[in-house]
């Protein structure tokens, strides 16, 4: 019973020592709004999505590149230019992939 009650003083002293923080639920969304009324978090997810939409386009024009460039070398050395498109390539599905994943 002792051991108890010097457990609870101790919780209390803790809690007295060390305030709580307002309101640090994470289940509750706080909205923040733009001047036009609009969601920020909306408009951040719709400019992402356009962003994600441009190097889609980008990186299809690389590969469709990559490809005809392969098809004109006869030889079976990888030019450095080809080497360089194909480094470009992963960059940007790696961002596109990280920007999906948020």
């Amino acid at each position: 019973m002792a051991i108890a009650l010097a457990c609870a003083l101790q919780a209390q002293s803790w809690q007295d020592r060390w305030p709580r923080l307002p309101d640090s639920d994470p289940t509750k969304e706080t909205t923040v709004r733009l001047p036009g009324g609009k969601k920020q978090s909306e408009e951040i997810l719709k400019a992402e999505h356009e962003k994600s939409l441009a190097e889609v386009k980008k990186l299809r024009q690389l590969a469709e590149d990559l490809e005809d460039e392969l098809v004109k070398n006869d030889r079976h050395v990888l030019s450095l230019s080809a080497l360089k498109k194909t480094e470009e390539i992963e960059k940007l599905a790696k961002r596109i992939r990280n920007r999906i994943r948020k």
